[in-house]
């Protein structure tokens, strides 16, 4: 069970994982904002889905760095077309935190590629290294 609070004029939330306590500003001076993340973490913890808070921390570049690094500690022949793919990506994401890349961000960034006459070929492989920087690796051994 956990508790809300304020500090200030800014709602903060309190509730426990495994016995250890988790303190979150709501960051909003709205007790029902502050409410309905409690329940989302509640829920999260119920569900096995907590993952913390460095989940909510990841910038894009650093997605960016680590898929390069892979396809570089497995010798990948496509290394130079994933960094070809970063570079583009990274034209449009750099600073966001990946919490933020979502289903309409990607869209605009579709749009964005089509206007500078990228071919459809191009957006897509840009997209699967974008998919694959997105999912945890699955341990192969490079092809």
């Amino acid at each position: 069970m956990g508790s809300i609070y304020k500090r200030g004029d800014v709602y903060w939330i309190k509730y426990y994982r495994g016995g250890k306590p988790y303190r979150e500003s709501a960051n909003s001076s709205k007790e029902t904002d502050a409410k309905r993340l409690l329940k989302l973490r509640e829920g999260a913890i119920a569900e096995g889905k907590f993952t913390g808070f460095k989940v909510e921390r990841i910038r894009f570049e650093e997605l960016a760095d680590d898929l390069l690094a892979d396809y570089k500690m497995n010798g990948r022949k496509s290394l130079d077309r994933a960094q070809l793919s970063v570079k583009h990506l990274s034209m449009y994401f750099k600073d966001y935190w990946v919490i933020n890349i979502r289903t309409d961000l990607v869209k605009k960034y579709i749009v964005v590629r089509n206007e500078e006459g990228a071919s459809n070929a191009t957006i897509s492989r840009e997209l699967s290294a974008l998919k694959r920087m997105f999912s945890p690796p699955t341990g192969r051994h490079p092809s």
